[in-house]
Parts: C-alpha cells; structure tokens; sequence
C-alpha cells in the first residue's frame, strides 16, 4: 500500500498590521495641527501673508507633504501586494512541482519491482544451469571410479569387462543439448543488445524480457545491464527518468569518433542533455553520495567498453537506436556531468 503523504501546506497569513491609509489620515492630521500651530503664533505677532509669492510658498507647504505622504502608501501598499502574491505564486508552482516529482516515483516504484522480480528470475535461472553443469562433471568421474572398483573386487575377468563395457558406453553416448560454460557464448545480435540497453516498457514486454534474457548470457553486456539498473534506479529516487529527457542527437560519425578515443570539442555533442534541473539533481548527488558516483563511473567504464566493441561492426542506423535507449541518455547525462565529452 502506498504512503500517503501529507497535504501540501501553503504560507501563512501574515499577522493583521496598521492600514497604511489609517496611518497617512493620522499624519496628515499631525501636519495640519502644526500649521495650524504655526499661523496662529505668527498671528499673535503681526505677520500676515500679504503677496502671491507667500499664498505659493503656503500652499506647496500645505499640500506637498501631504501628497507625498499619501504617494508613499500607496506605493508600500501596492509593494505589500505584489510580494503576497509572489509568495503564493511560488507556493502554488513548488506544490505543482513535488505533486508531479511524487507522480513520476510512484510510476517508477510501481515498474521496479516488477522489472527486479524479473531480473531476479533470470539470474536464479541462470545459476540453477551453471549448478547443474557442475554437478553434471563433478559426478562422473567418482561414479567411473567406483564401477571400476567395485569390477576389481569381482576378478580380473569381471574387472576388464566392466571397464571396457563403461568406456564404451561413454563413447556412445551422445553429448546432452547443454550450455558448456568453456565455450565462449554466441555473439549478441545488435538489436537485442539495443532491446536490452532500453529494458523492458512494462512487465508486459515481452520480447523485451526475451532480449534482455538473452543480453545476459554475454559477460560484458551483463556487466553494463546490471550498472546501467542501479544507475537509473538511482536517478529515478531523485525524480529523473530517462523517458522525460530529450538530449539533442549527436550524429553517428561523432560517436564513432568517441568509440575510437576521441575526446573534447569534437565529441561535446555527446553530452546533448540540456535539462538544467536534471543537470543540478544528478551533480549534487554525484558530490553527495560516494556510492552513488562509483556506481556512475563504473557505469561509465563499462558503457564505454561495450560501445566500442559494439561500434566496430553496427550500422550508422544501429547507432542512432542505440543512442535513443535508456542506457544511453543515463551515459548522456553522466558523461556531461562528469566532463567525459570535455
């Protein structure tokens, strides 16, 4: 069942302050008092306001503090405004952003344990086959042996009987249809090592599955399938799925080149993941969690193995599936975070 998780809190409402109009009534008041004030001592002795000039210089005194005092408000009000709703803006687009980050995780939790449920299968097949090969030629030899004893106890005559007639048994008997761990397996076919890098859409994949089954039998594709799965597992954990990336596509030429060892300017389209959030996300984790960057890096080794291998005999057109997989846009994105492309 999943965790529910607490409804998204919005700011709170700021504590109730004096009106700004409240205040400037209360100024204004202040300042008349005082002109009031002020004519009546000049009054009291004998100054009158007699020229146009002195009205002029009465009236800007009377109405221009006035007007600025009510200007101020209204500018601090208007302020006061745009910062509440800047606030609850930023509120609404952050509770968007953590509602849609949840979604995305509760989508990938909601695969993995499928997609590992199957992974798991795969390896246990695969481990009960190398058992049975090696019960297979450890038991042979001491069964051998103990006929041929068991025949010496019996006589000479019953002893080379019993030996010739297992040799010959042994010769006639046809070698089983089985996997000999000595023999180098098949080479991989270039779309089921694309089938596989991209791993299955859903437990439904079918052939999906099927490549993938077949992608672990080779060793170095293995050993890229299981660090690519722990590299996307922890990407996902930070919101990021290569499904949302859309990386800039580099041509086939500028991945032959860094298949061949190239390395700055002429390969820097390879690191075509232009997301800045994903950017931020996957370096911060990368200086955060050592584990998670010897993951990355052995990652990237191995990416980087496999394709150079993988390079000399696909296609331009296999190239271009190739880079359009999962495991791809991971290797995009860490190579551009961890300076690979220069």
């Amino acid at each position: 069942m999943a965790e529910e998780t607490p409804p998204e809190t919005f700011p709170a409402p700021r504590p109730a302050r004096v009106p700004g109009e409240v205040l400037a009534f209360i100024l204004s008041l202040i300042w008349f008092g005082f002109l009031v004030a002020a004519f009546y001592v000049l009054g009291g002795r004998g100054m009158v306001i007699a020229d146009a000039l002195g009205l002029v210089v009465v009236a800007l005194a009377v109405f221009l503090p006035v007007a600025l005092i009510w200007l101020a408000v209204l500018v601090l009000r208007a302020a006061r405004q745009m910062r509440d709703e800047s606030a609850r803006l930023q509120a609404s687009v952050e509770a968007m952003r953590r509602g849609w980050i949840r979604q995305q995780q509760a989508a990938g939790l909601a695969l993995k344990p499928t997609v590992e449920a199957k992974l798991d299968a795969i390896a246990e097949a695969q481990r009960k086959t190398e058992s049975a090969l090696t019960m297979f030629t450890t038991r042979r030899g001491p069964r051998l042996d103990a006929l041929r004893g068991l025949a010496a106890t019996a006589g000479p005559a019953t002893a080379t009987a019993a030996t010739t007639g297992t040799a010959t048994t042994e010769q006639a008997q046809p070698v089983l249809a089985l996997e000999n761990p000595l023999q180098p397996p098949a080479p991989l076919d270039a779309a089921d090592l694309v089938r596989a890098l991209n791993f299955p859409d859903n437990e439904d994949d079918a052939e999906g599955f099927a490549a993938l089954r077949r992608a672990l039998t080779d060793h170095p594709t293995a050993e890229l399938l299981r660090a690519a799965q722990s590299v996307l597992s922890a990407l996902a954990e930070e919101g990021i799925y290569m499904d949302d990336l859309r990386p800039d596509r580099a041509r086939p030429e500028q991945w032959r080149a860094f298949a061949q060892g190239a390395r700055g300017p002429s390969v820097a389209a390879l690191g075509g993941v232009r997301d800045r959030s994903c950017l931020a996300l996957t370096s911060g984790r990368m200086r955060g969690d050592p584990a998670f960057r010897d993951t990355a890096h052995r990652f990237l080794r191995a990416f980087d193995r496999r394709f150079a291998a993988f390079e000399a005999e696909a296609s331009d057109a296999e190239i271009v599936q190739l880079a359009d997989t999962r495991s791809a846009r991971a290797f995009m994105l860490l190579g551009r975070v961890s300076g690979v492309f220069g």
